[in-house]
């Protein structure tokens, strides 16, 4: 089974036409379709339902497509750690990055990697803890950014330079925007959104095991979308700082007292590091360190 297959085999599954996608890998059609077949009769299995004018994933064709898209991010991962003259302008960093205002501690560590390294290269996915921590133990991440110490047996990591504050978003024109923090007794009559992890690790931090007390609405896994329910009047968001208060119509009080959350960015202590990464975490280290001093 070849990485040049799978990733024709991801490319129908996305796409849903053998024609598309041949158009797309610069491949013919029958060359295209001899492929799949070729890959249908090494597995035993028919990946895809025919249609008159379509393709549609079976059973076993969305088994693949998980374990395929982990495959092919692993080739390119391998063959990013061997830039072509090893130099660091070659090679491309992944990182996961929860959602957070202080990522922008992290772009500025890029942007001035990227000004002594013009080449480099860097992909960036987004999700919550669960999401970015399962991709780094496979392997598909080099570095992520979570909102929560990690274990240090485990993993290596590098606080950034501030926590994240813990507050409520709200309609503009609500009572609780008069004030300057909201306590416990403030949220107990309010309908809230919050993340399931924030909402079983945050927030019990907090008020401890009053957290019973608090009606819980809905959880949300990005900020977002659960800002678009407090603008419907749906609810209230218990969020950080700086993610969504900006929106026009809502605004931000941080809680009280106050509840912080510390953004670390971690990597696999059981793997070797590509040279690009080594350099580019002394570079971030570097960069968050110059920020402490400048703040004490």
């Amino acid at each position: 089974m070849e990485i040049k297959t799978l990733r024709c085999f991801l490319a129908v599954a996305e796409l849903g036409s053998m024609t598309r996608a041949s158009e797309i890998l610069h491949l013919s059609q029958p060359a295209l379709s001899k492929r799949i077949s070729a890959l249908e009769d090494e597995l035993g299995r028919r990946l895809f339902v025919r249609h008159s004018f379509s393709l549609e994933l079976s059973d076993d064709g969305r088994l693949l497509r998980d374990k395929a898209k982990d495959l092919v991010g692993m080739a390119a991962r391998i063959k990013d750690a061997f830039p072509k003259g090893g130099s660091l302008a070659g090679g491309t960093v992944s990182l996961g990055l929860a959602e957070s205002l202080q990522i922008r501690y992290l772009a500025r560590a890029i942007r001035a990697f990227s000004s002594e390294h013009p080449g480099f290269r860097y992909h960036i996915s987004s999700g919550d803890t669960e999401q970015v921590v399962e991709k780094l133990d496979k392997g598909l991440l080099d570095y992520a950014a979570l909102c929560q110490l990690p274990d240090p047996d485990k993993y290596g990591y590098v606080e950034f330079p501030e926590p994240d504050v813990w507050g409520l978003v709200m309609p503009k024109g609500h009572s609780l925007a008069a004030k300057k923090s909201v306590t416990f007794e403030d949220l107990r009559p309010l309908g809230l959104f919050c993340s399931q992890q924030s909402w079983d690790q945050d927030i019990p931090r907090w008020c401890g095991s009053r957290r019973d007390e608090l009606t819980l609405k809905g959880t949300f896994r990005l900020s977002y979308n659960g800002s678009i329910f407090v603008e419907e009047g749906m609810g209230f968001m218990l969020t950080f700082k700086g993610l969504v208060d900006s929106r026009p119509g809502l605004t931000f009080r941080p809680l009280e007292p106050p509840l912080t959350t510390p953004l670390c960015l971690i990597w696999r202590k059981d793997g070797m590091m590509a040279p690009v990464c080594a350099a580019f975490l002394e570079c971030v280290k570097s960069c968050f360190a110059e920020t402490n001093n400048h703040k004490s």
